[in-house]
């Protein structure tokens, strides 16, 4: 049976790259506009995967940038990215799929699964869950924090709920952590081996998932936050402790490539995966988001195009990387969009390009360098008697960013983080505060840029500055420095 599926699995990438050929002059001119879109961004920082497939054609399926900086490894469609939320949809594909072997209904109260549950969480229904209309808060801690199942339990249903259960839609993470141990605790199989056996190898989908994968290592993209940043593979991290914790289990961190999440459209369509009825249940808009700007499903972003047409969507990030799926079922257009260097600049390519595709004579604005990474490399390549410069040239080209107190402030963190031009980071706390004078925050940060320029009595100032202005946390620095 595997034999057969990888054999599948290998008929179906053949496939794709036949109908990349077959369809070059059909999708010519949609082709160069991507292309060229995504190759200009290359050198304004843009790294990162995009595919789109229409009526069975592919029009485009490629790697722009580097996925591994250091060893000059290009982004391709093997490269494998941290899908981030992207997790929810096979967390809710697996639900249905236990729905489908009569072991758990999606209208399951949580007490059913959970013995002990405070009186405000027992009627809380699996649907809700699926949904995020259960009332739980969005996370209980950061994603790599290491805590205990039992812990992680026990505070969670703990927690106050933000509303009545089924009152309104308010994302939680934590709620999609819940579905991942009912797959659990109903099937006898651990969360991913239950979506390695039922989803993701029957889609033919080997280069899936946190830990069972054979990955391919070559293949791990290295993320890069704002594209200044950088950090190892998440798979890198699962591997060291040898488990996914449940802050992320069942809401977010699956990896994946762009060939296999090419697979998994093609075999939810063929309905692989589920039966129609199921699908059915999985794009079904249940529940309006809190902005009103679209409804949810299971796992999935329900909302209507300009055209009236249904689109089925949903993306994923954790900071540094970033993943969108965007699927119009009516139109027949599915694509995904990967960043191993997430920023402002480059979350909403996707959208980009399919207005690429459904407008003929759409053409996108050019990506841009984020400011954080026009900033460092201002930085890199002038010395602080240009600060002046700097500031006029962001004022020029990023305007709203600088009306923020935060911004030059994190620029300057990111330089003390780094250990790298320290100089400039104390120029930039001394711009800042000039700008924000009554800003203690602002005052302990100009506090830290001289106590790393070893300018003790410049600090101390500086801390006590922040205190009078009520900044309280500068307190325990100015004690330390003081008593060197």
């Amino acid at each position: 049976m595997i034999k057969h599926l990888l054999y599948l699995s290998a008929i179906l990438l053949l496939g794709t790259l036949s109908l990349n050929a077959q369809n070059s002059v059909k999708h010519k001119d949609d082709f160069t506009k991507i292309n060229t879109y995504l190759n200009n961004g290359i050198s304004k920082g843009f790294s990162g995967a995009i595919l789109v497939i229409k009526e069975g054609d592919l029009i485009i399926n490629k790697g722009y940038g580097f996925a591994i900086k250091e060893s000059k490894t290009l982004n391709n469609p093997n490269t494998i990215f941290d899908i981030g939320s992207n997790t929810k949809q096979f967390t809710s594909t697996a639900i249905l799929k236990l729905e489908e072997q009569n072991k758990l209904k999606v209208t399951d109260s949580l007490s059913t699964y959970f013995k002990k549950l405070p009186a405000d969480k027992q009627n809380i229904t699996i649907h809700q869950l699926l949904t995020h209309s259960a009332g739980f808060t969005e996370s209980i801690g950061r994603d790599f924090s290491e805590i205990s199942q039992d812990e992680f339990f026990d505070q969670l249903f703990a927690s106050e709920l933000l509303s009545e259960p089924g009152e309104k839609y308010s994302y939680s993470n934590v709620g999609y952590s819940i579905l991942g141990r009912i797959i659990e605790l109903t099937s006898g199989q651990s969360y991913e081996a239950f979506l390695n056996e039922y989803l993701f190898v029957p889609a033919g989908m080997n280069q899936t998932g946190y830990l069972l994968p054979n990955w391919d290592t070559k293949q791990m993209a290295h993320g890069y936050n704002r594209n200044i940043i950088e950090m190892e593979s998440t798979i890198t991290r699962y591997q060291e402790t040898g488990d996914v914790n449940w802050h992320l289990k069942g809401n977010g961190g699956i990896n994946s490539t762009q060939n296999d999440m090419l697979l998994w459209y093609k075999a939810l369509k063929k309905n692989i995966i589920l039966k129609p009825e199921s699908f059915k249940k999985l794009t079904t808009p249940y529940i309006l988001s809190s902005k009103g700007t679209y409804s949810y499903g299971y796992g999935w972003a329900i909302e209507n195009s300009k055209a009236n047409t249904q689109i089925i969507s949903h993306n994923g990030s954790n900071g540094t990387f970033s993943h969108s799926l965007i699927w119009y079922p009516e139109e027949d257009l599915y694509i995904v969009y990967a960043t191993n260097a997430n920023s402002a600049k480059v979350g909403g390519i996707a959208d980009e390009v399919a207005k690429i595709i459904l407008e003929e004579n759409y053409f996108p604005e050019p990506i841009i360098n984020n400011v954080y990474s026009f900033s460092m490399d201002y930085i890199k390549q002038n010395p602080t008697d240009k600060s002046n410069d700097l500031v006029v040239l962001l004022q020029e080209n990023y305007a709203d960013d600088l009306k923020n107190s935060s911004f030059l402030n994190s620029i300057g963190n990111l330089l003390l983080m780094l250990n790298e031009n320290l100089d400039w980071a104390l120029e930039l706390f001394k711009l800042n505060v000039q700008r924000f004078t009554d800003d203690g925050n602002l005052w302990d940060s100009l506090g830290d840029g001289y106590r790393a320029n070893n300018l003790k009595e410049d600090a101390i100032k500086s801390y006590q500055k922040a205190i009078e202005l009520g900044y309280e946390d500068s307190q325990e620095k100015l004690t330390e420095l003081i008593k060197k």
